[in-house]
C-alpha cells in the first residue's frame, strides 16, 4: 500500500540526499592547491649572511638599489585542501585557486617534489649565468659565478639573477647602477641565449613585490594580463621578452626616458 505525503515533507525528504552530498563535498579534498604572496629577495645582497651573487675572475662594482626576485607560497603537495577553502581563497584578492598538478606533478612525494625543485633552480642558475656573461661578451671559463638563494625552488628567478649578474660587472654600461637606486622587482625564466619564460603566479607576486618596497615590475609578456589583473597602486609593470629587452628598459628609467619604456 502507498501512501501520499504533503508536498513539503517531499521537498524535504528530496533535499536530504542533496545536503549530504555537499557535506560529503564540502569535507572532501579537493585537487586544487591554494597559493599567496610569498617571500621577495634581493638577489644584489645577501641571504643568511652570504652574497647572493658572488663573482670571481672580472672587477665587480659596488651597487644600490635593488634587485628582488618574487615567490608564491602554496599549500603543500600533500596538503588536502576543501570546498571551504577554495571557496575562501576564490573572493580574496591575495589568493588564487590553482589545479594541484600545475603547481605539483603527480605520484611524487613531498621529498621529491622538493629535490626537483631545487633542481631546477640550480638549472635556472647556471642558465641565468650563461644569459648574463653571454650579453655582456664575457668568457664563463674566466668570469666564475656562485649563486647562492637558500630554501627556494624553482626556475622563475633566472631573469633577476641574469640581471644581478649583469649590474654586478657592468651596471647601466655608464658608470651607474641599472637600477638606479630603485626597488626593481619581477620574475621570469630564462634560457642560455637570454630568452625569458613565463612563470604563472604573476599576479600574487606583484602584489609581494609591492608589499617589499618595489616600484618597478618586470614580467614575462605573455603574462601582462595576468598581472594587470591585480595591478598594485603605484608599481609600473615594465614587459620583457629577452634579457637585452629587461636591461634596456632599466637603462632607459635610469635615464628618464621614460617614453622608451614599454608598458603592460
Amino acid at each position: 500500500m502507498l501512501s501520499s505525503l504533503s508536498r513539503p515533507r517531499a521537498l524535504a525528504l528530496c533535499a536530504l540526499p542533496v545536503a549530504a552530498l555537499f557535506a560529503v563535498v564540502g569535507l572532501a579534498p579537493l585537487p586544487y592547491a591554494i597559493a599567496q604572496p610569498g617571500t621577495t629577495a634581493d638577489v644584489l645582497g645577501e641571504d643568511q649572511g652570504r652574497e647572493v651573487i658572488t663573482i670571481t675572475g672580472a672587477p665587480v662594482r659596488p651597487t644600490q638599489g635593488q634587485l628582488r626576485m618574487t615567490t608564491i607560497i602554496a599549500t603543500g603537495p600533500s596538503t588536502d585542501v576543501d570546498l571551504g577553502d577554495v571557496v575562501d581563497a576564490w573572493f580574496r584578492t591575495d589568493r588564487a585557486v590553482l589545479p594541484h598538478n600545475s603547481v605539483y606533478p603527480s605520484g611524487k612525494s613531498d621529498a621529491e617534489i622538493e629535490k626537483r625543485n631545487l633542481g631546477q633552480m640550480k638549472e635556472s642558475q647556471d642558465a641565468a649565468t650563461l644569459a648574463a656573461l653571454g650579453y655582456l661578451k664575457k668568457d664563463p671559463e674566466k668570469v666564475k659565478v656562485t649563486l647562492h638563494l637558500a630554501d627556494i625552488g624553482g626556475p622563475s628567478a633566472g631573469l633577476l639573477f641574469s640581471l644581478g649578474i649583469v649590474d654586478k660587472l657592468d651596471g647601466d654600461g655608464s658608470g651607474g647602477d641599472l637600477t638606479g637606486g630603485r626597488i626593481v622587482a619581477g620574475t621570469g625564466t630564462i634560457e642560455p641565449d637570454g630568452s625569458v619564460g613565463a612563470v604563472g603566479g604573476v599576479s600574487l607576486k606583484t602584489q609581494a613585490a609591492a608589499r617589499d618596497g618595489a616600484t618597478v615590475f618586470l614580467v614575462p609578456k605573455n603574462e601582462c594580463s595576468d598581472a594587470l589583473a591585480e595591478q598594485p597602486k603605484g608599481l609600473r609593470l615594465v614587459p620583457v621578452t629577452e634579457l637585452s629587452d629587461a636591461v634596456a628598459s632599466l637603462r632607459a628609467l635610469r635615464q628618464g626616458q621614460e617614453s622608451k619604456v614599454p608598458s603592460c
